[in-house]
This record gives structure tokens, C-alpha cells and sequence, in this order.
């Protein structure tokens, strides 16, 4: 089966740069990545995506970049086998990493997202669609999401480190306890440490429930639309970097 993944990215050029220049993307894609770097904000919210070159840059670099490092995570991890019935992605933006892990599982996988911005909600359900998953997304907060238990599988990447302290702390009890039901959990987060104080209290706790954490560098193939977005916009992706705690299924 060929990989849906290049078609996807030629989706979202034609669907992002029906009305923005190459030279207005790669200038909101500086913006982005300078405010997401100084201020740690939400991407799917507010003064993040608060312009169409904004959005534009956040589906046509960051979703397809969070999709190959998710895929990668998956790939080393085993996470695709024993494939899930379903797949819950938290915070789903695009829909990037829910796509990733619900391919690497297999056709019969469906994906749910989550997400409290409409518009990416809408940029998820393109996204499964494009990609040929059973899938849909809708608006919501993720703290009031029901989380599977046994055959199912939770994704949160990037998007815990941007949740208030007390949501947080919510949230890694409710993800412990669908692990105890039998759900996989996979968090995935950016690996440079200052961006999350509290990853060390989270690793403790997975690993305390069976788990493990992780810290990823994969050679980066880029295609080609990415590969020059990242040179014009002095970004630098020769690797795919994150870091991961995952809960596998239990027996």
C-alpha cells in the first residue's frame, strides 16, 4: 500500500496557498515559530493562529512535522501492534499525530480528536480524510473527554505542557487510570526540558505504572514543500526530535 503521507502534503499546499504566496507563508511561519518559542503558547488558539498565514504554517509545516515524528515514535515503540479498536487524540490539532499512530495500526482503526479550536478541528477531520482513516474531530475540552479503557488507545502530543498546572495534574491521573483499564497512552512533547517543568514527575508516575519515557532523534526526510519552508523560515530540521512516555496495553 503506497504511503498516503506525500499526497497529504500536496493536499495542503493546494488547500493553504490558494491565496497566500510562498514568501507570506514563510513569513508566518517565522512568527509562529518565534512566538511558540518565547511565549509557549497554545498554536491552536487566540494570537497563535490568529491570521491566515498563521494557520497556513501551522497546517502545511508543523502538522506534516508532527506527523513524522509521531510515526516514528509508533514505529519504535511497536505501538501499532496489537492495533487498537480506537484511537482518542487529546488536543488533536490538525490531527497529525491521531493519523500517524491510527495508520501504523492498520485500515480498521478509527481516530476521534479533540480540540477546543474550531478551525483545527475542521484542518483534523480534512486530515483523516485525506489520509483514508475512518475518523472525525470535534470541539471540546480535552478535560472532560470519557477515555477509553481495554482496546483503546490515547494520544496527547503537544498539548499537555500547555494545559493550567491543575488540569494537568487531572489529567495524568485519568490517562494513569485508562492505563489500569487497559488503554496504551502515548505523551509527546518537545524534548528541550525548560519547556516542561513537570515532565519529570510524569515520567516517574508511567514508569511506576509499567511504562516508559523516552528522548527521540530520527533523521529527518522531509518533503520537499517542508524541506524548503524550513530553510527559508532558518529553522534547521536535519532531525526529528521529541520525547515520549507511553503505557503499552496490559495483558
Amino acid at each position: 500500500m503506497a504511503d498516503p503521507f506525500p499526497a497529504w502534503v500536496e493536499a495542503l499546499e493546494a488547500r493553504h496557498t490558494k491565496t497566500l504566496s510562498f514568501a507570506e507563508v514563510r513569513r508566518a511561519l517565522q512568527a509562529l515559530s518565534s512566538l511558540y518559542v518565547r511565549r509557549g503558547e497554545r498554536l491552536a488558539e487566540g494570537e497563535a493562529l490568529g491570521t491566515a498565514g498563521k494557520r497556513a504554517a501551522f497546517a502545511l509545516f508543523y502538522g506534516p512535522l508532527h506527523f513524522l515524528a509521531v510515526r516514528e515514535i509508533v514505529r519504535a515503540l511497536g505501538a501499532g501492534r496489537p492495533a487498537p479498536r480506537e484511537i482518542l487524540d487529546l488536543g488533536c490539532g490538525t490531527g497529525a499525530a491521531g493519523a500517524a499512530w491510527a495508520l501504523e495500526a492498520g485500515p480498521r482503526v478509527a481516530v476521534a480528536g479533540i480540540e477546543r479550536s474550531g478551525w483545527a478541528a475542521s484542518e483534523a477531520r480534512f486530515t483523516f480524510a485525506r489520509l483514508g482513516l475512518r475518523g472525525d474531530a470535534r470541539r471540546g475540552d480535552i478535560r472532560d473527554a470519557a477515555l477509553p479503557g481495554r482496546g483503546g488507545g490515547i494520544v496527547c502530543a503537544f498539548v499537555v505542557n500547555e494545559l493550567p498546572e491543575d488540569a494537568r495534574a487531572s489529567l495524568l491521573e485519568r490517562l494513569l487510570a485508562a492505563g489500569r483499564l487497559g488503554a496504551r497512552v502515548l505523551v509527546v512533547e518537545p524534548i528541550a526540558r525548560g519547556v516542561a517543568p513537570w515532565w519529570p514527575r510524569w515520567s516517574e508516575a508511567f514508569r511506576g505504572a509499567g511504562g516508559r519515557a523516552d528522548e527521540w532523534r530520527f533523521p529527518a526526510a522531509l518533503p520537499p514543500l517542508l524541506a524548503q519552508l524550513d530553510r527559508a523560515a532558518a529553522l534547521d530540521h536535519r532531525e526529528l526530535t521529541a520525547r515520549s512516555l507511553w503505557l503499552p496495553p496490559t495483558s
